[in-house]
């Protein structure tokens, strides 16, 4: 085969709209008119004597011999993509860019104060954007690339073309006010039964990880309230009698804040909250992507080990 017949370019057009799904998005992000994206588009169609993408409700839908040939048409541009990446050095970290972080206010409060600052002074010109990952793996954002980095402790059942990196081990606590009445002596299990709880839920569900350990044990608990939030429900807690299982690096700073606070080890036994850091294929070899989930690694580490000096 001669390959110098072949439009190497229709390549990366199989790959945005392979991604878009939609013909006036793909056209945007390429720059380009919608009369030049449709000539191009019949050019690949001619090339690999498929339609490739029909017409749907909603866009575009891929062929099945479009399915057949999108892993490799994306390793493919990928490679391309590190290759001139490596070629030009560093310059991506000069270059504007915008990154979306999907997470929690409890990643925002622990993690974004130590990182913020070396984004700022060695990629002044990148932009990070955070959303709400609102309790479930942005699987469809991480794909189409709306999404760069999805960092969180609850993702399970990941895709085979996901990658993933553990950031942080916490471990469950309880926190409450000093003057909870029932908690002269300390918190045990009964005391703990015996309260009302608050509960940190991003679906509304109110079935949590303590709720299920205690149902194994035949036993459950009363939620009178499930909040959207890991940092609101601390502020409910003032001058009641509540109680609130919640990360320890949490607890940990909202009992700096407020003297009315106190922290409690939590009275069953649960494995610790692994917090990952997961991203697609299609960003696992970008180097400006690549360089952000380090020093996301790196700032995960230093609060790691801020959080055990402090016990």
């Amino acid at each position: 085969m001669n390959i110098s017949s072949k439009d190497f370019n229709l390549l990366y057009l199989f790959h945005v709209l392979y991604q878009e799904r939609n013909a006036t998005l793909a056209a945007q992000r390429m720059a380009l008119s919608q009369p030049a994206l449709s000539h191009k588009l019949n050019k690949l169609r001619h090339q690999f004597g498929d339609p490739l993408f029909v017409r749907a409700p909603r866009g575009l839908t891929p062929t099945p011999r479009a399915h057949e040939l999108a892993p490799e048409v994306e390793r493919l541009v990928v490679g391309l993509e590190g290759f001139y990446e490596r070629c030009e050095g560093q310059d991506f970290l000069a270059r504007p860019a915008r990154l979306h972080l999907y997470s929690t206010d409890y990643v925002e409060q622990t993690l974004l104060p130590r990182l913020l600052p070396i984004l700022r002074s060695q990629a002044p010109n990148l932009t990070l954007v955070t959303c709400n990952t609102r309790g479930l793996l942005p699987r469809e954002e991480l794909e189409k690339g709306t999404c760069d980095l999805a960092v969180a402790g609850f993702y399970t059942d990941l895709p085979e073309t996901f990658h993933q990196q553990r950031l942080l081990s916490e471990h469950l606590v309880v926190l409450a006010s000093r003057s909870h009445p029932g908690l002269e002596n300390g918190l045990d299990l009964d005391t703990f039964l015996a309260s009302d709880h608050l509960l940190t839920t991003l679906t509304g569900d109110l079935d949590g990880l303590v709720d299920r350990a205690l149902r194994s044990l035949g036993m459950q608990r009363r939620v009178v309230a499930g909040l959207s939030s890991f940092l609101a429900p601390m502020r409910l807690l003032r001058g009641t009698d509540l109680l609130l299982t919640c990360l320890r690096s949490l607890a940990t700073e909202a009992v700096e804040r407020d003297d009315d606070l106190l922290m409690y080890p939590l009275p069953l036994t649960l494995p610790a909250i692994e917090v990952m850091q997961i991203w697609h294929e299609r960003t696992h070899a970008d180097p400006l992507r690549r360089w952000f989930r380090q020093q996301l690694w790196n700032v995960a580490q230093e609060a790691a080990d801020c959080a055990s000096n402090n016990f």
